[in-house]
């Protein structure tokens, strides 16, 4: 079951990495953009237009992603203090409640709102002959799916969770700075840190 789990989220995680990599096309884009505009003086019309949907496709991609890493945003003040199974629990009810059927319902419709817009050519009317918009419209479902697929690992995770006491093991990712880590490996204690602090404190006029 652990291996299963971690392949969903090895796959989350390649789909994150992989539409990562719109950040850099954006930044491209818009300097060139900006060039374009003021030294050039040519700008381009449909520029904002495929802004906007790299953005969205980068943000609608990476929800999964950010699943898998445990990194959305929640009110933790009280939740890290919690027990495992306590915290499990919370999170389980939280999930069949809210987020399978939220997420379903932007799957379904998602998958309605793009084959519209494939069904009639959509083009943006943002701005003049704008950029056809069916295919960003298709990152709706498929961004959805993704992120359902992960959704269903994580309710997989609090039953383990409330049967074993502890958290499952995730797939490892690039972290925030751990302080306690880095001092290790810098073999710094926190004595170390407190004596030092007292020399530049003596030393100061």
């Amino acid at each position: 079951m652990q291996k299963l789990l971690l392949l969903v989220d090895k796959v989350s995680t390649f789909v994150g990495h992989f539409f990562s990599w719109l950040i850099v096309g954006l930044t491209l884009m818009i300097s060139w953009e900006v060039f374009s505009r003021y030294v050039l003086n040519r700008p381009h019309a449909w520029a904002f237009d495929v802004m906007i949907m790299m953005y969205g496709t980068l943000f609608m991609m990476a929800g999964a992603y950010t699943l898998a890493k445990n990194g959305h945003v929640r009110g933790d003040v009280l939740y890290g203090f919690l027990a495992p199974r306590t915290q499990a629990s919370i999170d389980l009810v939280l999930y069949v409640v809210f987020f399978v059927p939220g997420v379903i319902a932007l799957t379904y419709a998602g998958y309605f709102y793009a084959a519209e817009s494939w069904a009639i050519n959509e083009h943006s009317n943002i701005t003049a002959d704008g950029p056809p918009i069916y295919p960003f419209k298709t990152v709706i479902p498929i961004a959805g799916a993704v992120l359902l697929l992960q959704g269903i690992v994580e309710i997989v995770r609090c039953v383990i969770c409330l049967r074993q006491g502890e958290w499952p093991s995730r797939e490892e990712d690039v972290e925030e700075v751990d302080v306690d880590k880095l001092k290790e490996m810098v073999h710094v204690k926190d004595e170390d840190i407190e004596k030092l602090d007292a020399l530049v404190a003596k030393e100061r006029p």
